[in-house]
C-alpha cells in the first residue's frame, strides 16, 4: 500500500517568495535568508510596492527580535549604542536568527491546519463560502467587477503561485479596501459582512533606504518612546492561538503589534495539492472594534487644530501625481517646528546612524492612492530619493527652511493657477449676457470642484517645471521663491491655451486677467491669518 501524501507545505521562513537584487543579479528567499544574507543584498526587489511596504514592516519587526533591539527598558543612549554595534558588527548573528526562526513558538508554514501563518484558520466553519482566488490578486475582477483588464473570471479561476499570493496577502493586511466580504459567523455572535480599510489604506510610506539590506532593516527600526507595556508584545505568527474576531484587539504594543499586527482582515488560503499554488481563499473580516490609536513610524501627518482632538490628526494620502520632492519639506523639518505637518516618527532617529551611512541614507517612497470608502484602488507607485540627511534641520536649519519655502511656494502657485484658470474658463465659455456666476453651482460644502480643461492641461505642464526651478532655488538663495514659481505657473498656463488664445478674443482676454491673478496672489500672498 503506499504511504498517504504529505500534507501540503510552505515555510514563510525557508521557502523562497521574496526577490531581492544585489547588483544585477535577483533571486528568491524565505524569510530565514533575508536576514542571514540581509548584507549581501542591495535591495528588496518585490515587484509590487504595497506588498514591499508590508514585507518591510514585517522584516523590522524581525530585526528588532534578532538583535534584542526590542528590549523596552533600554532608554535611548543604550538603545543607539546597541543598534550602533550591530551596523559595526556587518551582520545579523547566524545563531540568533536560526534560534528565533526555530523556536516552536513560531509557526511560519503558510498551510499549517491550526496556526498558518498570518492567517485566521477558523474561518473554514465561520465562513458560508469562500471569495475565490481572484478576490485575493489586486487587479482581477471579483464579485459583480467587470473584466476589463483581464481574461479571469468566476469559471476560469486561475490559481496562483503561493510565493505570489504571500505578497497579495500582506497587500490585503495592509491596505485592504473597504466595503462586503463574505459574511463571517462567528460562533458566539452574529453575521457580518462588512469590511473597514487596512492600516495603511490611501497612505505614503517612507523607509530609510542604506547601502545593504542589513543597513536598511537596522535604519528602520524606530525607537521606543512610550512608558511602558502592560501587555507582551507580539506578532501575528508569535500568538500562541488564532485570533479571538469578537475579543477586543490588545493595545499597541512596540515594535510587533505596531508593525504587524493592527490588520482589521482575516484570510485563509486553500493550497493546490502540492503546496507550490494556492487554488483559493477565503476572505472577511477579522475584528468588528475599532483599532486602538497608533502612529506608524513611516507615515507623515497632517495636523488641523482648528477640528476636534479626535479628529485632529490625518494620515497624509498618497498622490500618484504627486512628484517625491514636493514631500522634502515635510522630511526635512523637524517635528517641534510650526506648520500644518509632521515628519514620519522614523526620521527622529535617524540622526544617530554611524556618519558613512547617514551620509549615503535615501529614502524610499512608497504611495498606494485608493478610495478612503469604496474598494476602488486607483494606482501604486513608489520613488527613491537621493542622499537627503544632510538637509535635515538638525545639520543644516537654513537650508531646511529653505526647502519648507520653496515647497509651499510651488503649492501656492499650483493652486492659484488652478483657480484663475477656472475663473478664465468659466468667463470664456459663459452664454453671452450671463454673468459667469450663475453658470456653474458651487461644489457642495467640504467638496472641492473638478478643474476645467485649461486648468488640468497647465498643472500638467506646471509641475515639471516647477521641479527644474526647485533645484534651481536650492541654489540660489537670494531669489524669492514666490516669484519664481508665480513665472513657472504662468509659462505653464500660456503654453498650454495656445490654441485658445488665438482662437477666442474673449478667451484670450479672460487668460490675461488669470495671469495678472496669479502674478498678484503667488509672486506677493497675501499673509496668512494665524
Amino acid at each position: 500500500m503506499p504511504p498517504p501524501p504529505h500534507p501540503p507545505s510552505f515555510s514563510a521562513a525557508d521557502d523562497p517568495w521574496i526577490e531581492v537584487r544585489t547588483g544585477h543579479r535577483y533571486h528568491r528567499v524565505g524569510l530565514r535568508e533575508l536576514l542571514l544574507d540581509a548584507h549581501t543584498f542591495d535591495d528588496l526587489a518585490v515587484p509590487h510596492p504595497p506588498a514591499a511596504s508590508g514585507l518591510l514592516r514585517i522584516a523590522v519587526a524581525l530585526t528588532a527580535r534578532v538583535t534584542a533591539l526590542d528590549d523596552p527598558d533600554l532608554n535611548a543612549s543604550q538603545w543607539n549604542r546597541l543598534r550602533r554595534d550591530d551596523f559595526a558588527a556587518g551582520r545579523f548573528d547566524a545563531d540568533r536568527v536560526n534560534a528565533y526562526f526555530d523556536s516552536g513558538q513560531n509557526c511560519w508554514d503558510v498551510f499549517d491546519p491550526l496556526r498558518p501563518w498570518m492567517q485566521d484558520p477558523s474561518l473554514r466553519e465561520e465562513c458560508e463560502s469562500t471569495a475565490g482566488i481572484d478576490a485575493l490578486v489586486p487587479g482581477r475582477p471579483s464579485g459583480n467587477n467587470l473584466a476589463w483588464f483581464a481574461p479571469h473570471a468566476p469559471h476560469t479561476q486561475t490559481p496562483v503561485p503561493t510565493r505570489r499570493a504571500l505578497q497579495h496577502l500582506l497587500i490585503h493586511h495592509f491596505y485592504g479596501r473597504f466595503g462586503t466580504c463574505t459574511p463571517r459567523t462567528p460562533s458566539s455572535g452574529t453575521a457580518s459582512k462588512n469590511l473597514r480599510g487596512g492600516p495603511l489604506r490611501t497612505s505614503v510610506s517612507f523607509h530609510p533606504l542604506g547601502r545593504t539590506l542589513h543597513e536598511t532593516l537596522l535604519a528602520g527600526l524606530p525607537l521606543f518612546r512610550g512608558d511602558e507595556q502592560p501587555v507582551p508584545d507580539r506578532c501575528p505568527w508569535e500568538e500562541p492561538q488564532p485570533p479571538d474576531p469578537l475579543a477586543a484587539p490588545h493595545s499597541i504594543t512596540w515594535p510587533g503589534r505596531l508593525l504587524t499586527g493592527r490588520s482589521v482582515h482575516a484570510l485563509l488560503l486553500l493550497p493546490g495539492d502540492d503546496g507550490t499554488t494556492v487554488r483559493d481563499t477565503y476572505f472577511t473580516w477579522a475584528t468588528r472594534h475599532p483599532n486602538p490609536e497608533a502612529t506608524d513610524p513611516y507615515l507623515a501627518y497632517h495636523l488641523d487644530l482648528s477640528k476636534e482632538v479626535a479628529h485632529r490628526r490625518t494620515v497624509r494620502r498618497a498622490d500618484a501625481d504627486r512628484a517625491w520632492w514636493r514631500e522634502l519639506d515635510t522630511l526635512a523639518l523637524a517635528p517641534d517646528e510650526e506648520g500644518p505637518t509632521r515628519r514620519p516618527a522614523i526620521f527622529d532617529t535617524l540622526n544617530d546612524l554611524p556618519p558613512p551611512l547617514r551620509r549615503t541614507l535615501r529614502v524610499r517612497v512608497i504611495g498606494f492612492e485608493q478610495n478612503t470608502t469604496k474598494a476602488i484602488d486607483h494606482q501604486w507607485y513608489t520613488a527613491l530619493t537621493p542622499p537627503l540627511l544632510h538637509w535635515a534641520h538638525e545639520h543644516d536649519p537654513a537650508r531646511a527652511q529653505r526647502i519648507a519655502d520653496c515647497c509651499r511656494a510651488a503649492e501656492l502657485a499650483a493652486e492659484q493657477l488652478a483657480i484663475h484658470t477656472n475663473d478664465a474658463w468659466r468667463t470664456a465659455t459663459a452664454p453671452h449676457g450671463t454673468a459667469p456666476s450663475q453658470t456653474k453651482k458651487k461644489p457642495p460644502a467640504g467638496k472641492a470642484r473638478k478643474n476645467c480643461v485649461w486648468a488640468r492641461q497647465a498643472l500638467h505642464r506646471y509641475w515639471p517645471l516647477a521641479e527644474q526651478v526647485f533645484w534651481r532655488l536650492l541654489e540660489d538663495p537670494g531669489t524669492s521663491p514666490h516669484t519664481a514659481f508665480a513665472q513657472a505657473a504662468v509659462t505653464a498656463l500660456r503654453q498650454s491655451t495656445t490654441h485658445a488664445r488665438a482662437r477666442d478674443r474673449a478667451a484670450a482676454r479672460a487668460l490675461a486677467e488669470a495671469v495678472a491673478g496669479i502674478v498678484r496672489r503667488t509672486a506677493d500672498p497675501a499673509p496668512r491669518s494665524i
